[in-house]
């Protein structure tokens, strides 16, 4: 039996609104009850009892002609002893309709023509429960959906305009002024209800005049109101705006029957007011970009990850200074001195709490990659909710005092926290026209905020001051100094979440941008694109009192673009002032892919006196913090040709450029052998890194110099030969046309006899060692894995390390998320010091046992080592661990209490390994 479809909370309260435009009050409560996850059976075969519907665990819905509110007050007392309650009770005159939700006593009582507006309260019966919605289904996703549908629908009805214009700037215009005006008649900032009711009684049905009413209206709103006499009486109802939001003519549109339905339903089925700007432009960002929302969906940069950059950048500083003169307030209340000392002090902390505002009243900030403003609009609230705490405590002292009120005057009218001193550069023009939209919704509710905290605080909100400086384009190519205007000694802050570009992905635009940035600079093209923003922020800030923060991929934290990268960075006089390690930053996207970062502050040296390395939960003060985010000097490791700790060479798999005509698959192999018997000693088995750690293996076939004469007489060997050379000789590559002089070889050939390790290039980041498994002569690795032949055992321990380990996260290279060892990054520059005979005789056992457990417990390296999903095996991490502790002992005699410390032993060993001339 097929699964019910669900309805999406949009779609039920489309229907609802159906279903009351179309009222049948008999039938009322099984349509209703028919939207949800309720069988029909239990609706049709609904018992009634004292002409009650009701379904066993559901629902008791009761029809009156008259006070539905003292009948549901009836019904609570009549069910009050039974064990099994229906999950909700309902019941309305069709004037007004109550309900309760007997699971968490929740309680709904609105006007009935409300009902598809509080459709959600009912999701229960969906098995959503209210946490659950509020976390995932919030006013912004639902206000997205609906504006993505509407979107959509006029760029259809509008294929010329859309086709024209290729940033949709007309279209966007037109959201972002109508999602304004609904925000401001659900907050009563205009008249409740006036903008979605012109748009139902003066508009036509099939909406042929919807685009003039609309232009109308929107060029009145840009009228002051010394200049409005002769407008219509209907215009005159709303008023003058400002701030430049319908300055710029509106761009005519096409508009249908469906598009002014659509419109209607925005104003009638949302609450506006619930609306949450630090979000919400993230997420209406996502209509415009039909692209985005295919790859990524609906998504946002939450508040608590945006608090991880502000707090230490600025927020904790400020707050902790309020802390300090809010402590010494309290203090001097209760200290026993005489009235004229406390006055004295009580005026003093209000001089100092006053001064406080008046550096917040000054500081400046830019987000050079704002999208559609969240971390301006969080720090802007977070500036404002500290500005409260302040005149709230400024005010305790004052009636201490017995003087009089601070909130009287014109200091009433306007906060002392304005939006012009919040900059952003944006590129995408939707974003931008977002991020000022958003700035004004935020400066409204931190309005509203600050009136319930001091009632006699009563703000102008319309017309609206000056936006945010939200300026669109391309911030590689602005001088932020001329976005950000300051004198020496102001403070000034940036910060954000610059996109994220591997340098392989990187288009035309993005190498230009890299290339006049990174000019003079050797390898730069190696680079993220995110490095760009990190370059231009140094130099805004080397040598001045201003900071800067970003969240970042941590491939610029590890790897080969470290010392390209901060080489450069380092030369500006500038220090890393504080860091989150790495975490997932994730959004809300249905298939929530999050990707590894890190947040970096920035500072010029001697700024900050004191570093923080943060990470969940934890918070170390260090001297100073690495380019790899640990503790110690900043050493930047470079890649080496030669092995530093005198160890075995490592060397690449076999690399076969056949275009698969050597390389069979298990199946493939049997089929050739059973068939062709003569073939089998020409063929070997074939491992790649992904066979290593699943236990699986392929075949390829194996033709040297001295065999090579029989395997040619065998025609379908030749065959196969002929088909490598021919692909050889159409390649582009000097190198592989060269190679098609020995098609019966592999390309690049690294093959010895005798055992070796093999390590995956690529492995999970979610274990704790690295898979490394033992080979013999008749095992082919691919170009997936790097090889050491004829090594020591005790090697074998010294690459399976917790402190090898920890080196490959700072220095290897990533792929996606996952671990890249390197030969020359991280193999050949691994440092340790000299080891005796006896301890690598110890650690030769250890690694036997370790050997031993793993063929004891069986099962492939990925079901023993584990990874996201799945622990690693207990036994074979003991093992490990006392594999450990032998090598850890060999650098230091007490435990490490972190990787953060192991790294800083290994990045001063290296760095006494290359002074000395090792390299």
């Amino acid at each position: 039996m097929s699964k019910k479809y669900l309805l999406s909370i949009t779609e039920i309260e489309d229907r609802v609104k159906t279903i009351i435009e179309n009222l049948n009050e008999e039938t009322f409560i099984e349509e209703f009850l028919g939207l949800f996850d309720i069988p029909k059976t239990s609706i049709s075969r609904a018992k009634s009892s004292d002409g009650d519907f009701l379904i066993r665990n559901k629902v008791r819905y009761r029809k009156v002609e008259n006070s539905p509110l003292q009948a549901i007050d009836k019904i609570e007392q009549e069910i009050i002893s039974q064990n099994q309650k229906p999950r909700y009770i309902i019941t309305t005159d069709f004037e007004m309709l109550y309900a309760k939700d007997t699971k968490t006593n929740d309680s709904l009582a609105i006007h009935f023509e409300d009902l598809p507006t509080y459709a959600e309260f009912f999701l229960g019966w969906n098995g959503i429960e209210k946490v659950d919605y509020q976390k995932e289904n919030p006013a912004d996703i639902k206000a997205a959906k609906r504006f993505t549908k509407l979107y959509d629908e006029l760029v259809k009805i509008n294929p010329e305009l859309a086709k024209k214009e290729a940033d949709g700037k007309s279209f966007n215009l037109f959201l972002i002024r109508s999602l304004f005006l609904y925000f401001c008649e659900d907050t009563e900032i205009i008249n409740k209800g006036s903008f979605t009711n012109v748009l139902k009684t003066r508009t036509k049905t099939d909406g042929s005049n919807l685009n003039s009413v609309i232009k109308e209206l929107f060029l009145s709103l840009d009228v002051p109101e010394n200049h409005r006499h002769e407008m219509p009486e209907w215009l005159k109802k709303f008023p003058y705006v400002n701030g430049k939001l319908f300055k710029e003519p509106h761009h005519d549109l096409n508009f249908s029957t469906l598009t002014r339905k659509l419109l209607i339903e925005a104003g009638e089925l949302l609450n506006w007011n619930e609306i949450n700007p630090d979000i919400l432009g993230a997420m209406i960002q996502t209509v415009a970009n039909k692209e985005e929302r295919q790859v990524s969906g609906m998504h946002y940069t939450s508040v608590p990850n945006i608090l991880k950059v502000i707090k230490p950048l600025f927020l904790d500083n400020l707050q902790a200074e309020y802390q300090r003169l809010s402590y010494r307030a309290d203090d001097y209340l209760e200290r026993e001195i005489t009235d004229k000392q406390r006055r004295e002090q009580q005026r003093n902390i209000i001089k100092d709490l006053n001064s406080l505002l008046e550096r917040m009243s000054k500081i400046k900030f830019l987000d050079p990659a704002c999208g559609s403003g969240n971390f301006l609009i969080v720090a802007y609230k977070e500036l404002r909710r500290l500005e409260i705490k302040i005149l709230v405590k400024i005010r305790e002292v004052q009636n201490a005092l017995k003087e009089k009120n601070v909130y009287q005057g014109e200091f009433l009218k306007q906060s002392k926290i304005k939006l012009n001193q919040f900059s952003g550069i944006e590129i995408d023009d939707f974003a931008h026209e977002v991020a000022k939209l958003s700035l004004y919704i935020a400066e409204h509710q931190m309005n509203v905020e600050m009136i319930e905290s001091l009632a006699d605080y009563q703000p102008n909100i319309l017309p609206l001051q000056e936006s945010g400086n939200i300026i669109h384009g391309n911030a590689l190519r602005m001088d932020w100094h001329d976005i950000v205007p300051h004198e020496v000694n102001e403070e000034v802050y940036i910060m954000g979440n610059p996109p994220y570009i591997g340098s392989r992905n990187q288009n035309e635009e993005n190498k230009k941008d890299m290339s006049t940035i990174f000019q003079g600079v050797q390898s730069f093209k190696k680079l993220d694109y995110i490095c760009a923003w990190f370059l231009l922020g140094v130099k805004f800030v080397g040598n001045t009192k201003n900071k800067f923060a970003f969240v970042t991929t941590n491939s610029i934290t590890q790897g080969e673009q470290v010392p390209i990268l901060w080489k450069k960075l380092l030369s500006y006089n500038i220090e890393i002032c504080f860091a989150y390690n790495s975490f997932k930053w994730n959004n809300s996207a249905s298939n929530n892919a999050g990707v590894t970062v890190a947040i970096i502050g920035i500072a010029s040296k001697g700024e900050s006196s004191i570093k923080y390395l943060l990470s969940e939960g934890s918070s170390i003060e260090v001297e100073n913090i690495t380019p790899y985010l640990s503790f110690g000097n900043n050493i930047l490791v470079e890649n080496s040709t030669i092995q530093f700790s005198g160890f075995s060479k490592m060397q690449k798999g076999n690399a076969a450029y056949d275009d698969g005509f050597l390389t069979f698959s298990a199946t493939e192999y049997e089929e050739v052998v059973s068939k062709i018997p003569e073939t089998k000693k020409f063929f070997k088995k074939y491992v790649s890194a992904d066979d290593i750690i699943n236990g699986t293996y392929k075949y390829c076939l194996w033709i040297t110099d001295e065999n090579l004469y029989d395997a040619q007489n065998i025609p379908y060997i030749h065959e196969r030969i002929e088909k490598v050379k021919s692909y050889r000789l159409g390649s582009k590559r000097a190198v592989t046309k060269q190679q098609a002089q020995t098609p019966y070889a592999f390309g690049e050939i690294r093959y010895q006899k005798g055992d070796g390790f093999i390590i995956p290039v690529v492995s999970s980041e979610a274990r704790d060692y690295l898979p490394i498994a033992i080979i013999d002569s008749e095992i082919i690795p691919s170009y997936s894995t790097f090889v050491l032949y004829d090594a020591p055992i005790w090697l074998l321990g010294i690459l399976e390390s917790r402190m090898h380990m920890s080196w490959l996260r700072a220095v290897g290279g990533r792929l996606k998320t996952d671990y890249r060892y390197s030969a020359g990054m991280v193999y050949n520059t691994f440092p340790i010091p000299k080891l005796s005979t006896n301890r690598k005789n110890i650690l030769e056992e250890a690694v036997l046992d370790m050997l031993d457990v793993r063929e004891e417990e069986g099962g492939t390296l990925a079901e023993l080592y584990g990874g996201a999903n799945k622990p690693m095996n207990a036994r074979l991490r003991e093992a490990h661990e006392k594999i450990d502790g032998i090598v850890e002992r060999a650098y230091k005699q007490e435990p490490f209490k972190s990787d953060e410390e192991r790294l800083s032993v290994l990045l001063k060993l290296y760095q006494e390994m290359v002074s000395e001339g090792k390299k």
